[in-house]
Parts: structure tokens; sequence; C-alpha cells
């Protein structure tokens, strides 16, 4: 199977992190595709018989760094917050928010291994790989990530803390 055809199949997953990263889809769909668009130029890079898939979030990883980066510069850092998925109960969607609102809070370091691992299924070592980080410095991040994220949703719980406006 070549390149192209794996592109294909990596396509879901790198929009769902895309929407993650970007929170908004426009910018999520623009991310994808400068991803592929990358891919595709940097083709030669890939080694055939290895995973695509980690390769692939590399570059959406670090393409995403690029782009804030260059949102800084010009002083447009603002990023709106997706819509999620329409869920079924008004529990479920405040739950969802709530989720989100607290992923948001902890630190970006923190919450790219949580959405790697948690949303997109990803092996520990793939997405240590995406990320360009050793197994170790991944696992602290994640293992750190998750008590936060806990945290903030137990304060939440206990009305100690109100991330919806």
């Amino acid at each position: 199977m070549g390149l192209q055809d794996n592109l294909h199949e990596q396509i879901a997953g790198l929009r769902r992190y895309a929407l993650v990263l970007t929170r908004n889809r426009d910018d999520a769909e623009d991310l994808v595709q400068d991803t592929l668009a990358k891919a595709l130029d940097k083709a030669h890079t890939w080694q055939p018989g290895t995973d695509l898939r980690p390769w692939l979030f590399r570059i959406l990883h670090n393409t995403h760094v690029s782009n804030l980066r260059k949102q800084k510069v010009r002083a447009d850092a603002a990023h709106d917050l997706p819509e999620p998925v329409m869920p079924e109960t008004q529990a479920v969607a405040l739950e969802l928010k709530q989720v989100l609102d607290a992923l948001e809070k902890i630190p970006e370091a923190q919450r790219k291994p949580i959405v790697l691992v948690a949303l997109e299924d990803m092996s520990y070592a793939d997405a240590a790989r995406s990320l360009d980080v050793p197994l170790g410095t991944f696992m602290s991040r994640l293992g750190r990530g998750r008590a936060a994220l806990r945290k903030l949703l137990g304060e939440i719980k206990r009305g100690k803390l109100h991330l919806i406006a």
C-alpha cells in the first residue's frame, strides 16, 4: 500500500486531533490540509514499512505549533472552542462542556498526551513519537494531566469551581 492510500486511512484521526488543538472546525480543516500537503511534499522522508500514524501526527503537531507562533507574531491568538456534537440530553451536554473546559484549563503539554491517548486511541509510544518527546516525559505529562483533570472535574462536582460562564 502506498503513502497516498495510507494517508486516506489517517484523515479522520488527524481531523479529530486538529479539532482538539485548534478548537475551531475551519482552522482544524486548514491544519489537516496543511499537514497533508506537507506530508506529500516530504513523502521521501517517510520510510515505507514504518508506522505512518506517528509520522503524520508529528507533522500535524509541528504545523500547529508553527501556526501558533505565527499567530502570536500577528497578535491574533484568539481561539474559538469547537461546537460539541449535539448530545442526547442536557446533562450530557453540560458534562461534555465541563470536560472540554477543564481540559482547556490544564497546560497544553499535559492536554496533548490526554487527547492522543483518550481520543485518538494511540499507544503511549506512538503518541510520544508524535509529540517528539521521550516516552518517560510523555508518561509524566500524561499522569500530571490526568491528575489535574480529575482535580478540576472534582471541584466542579463539589460546586467549588464554575468553568461555564
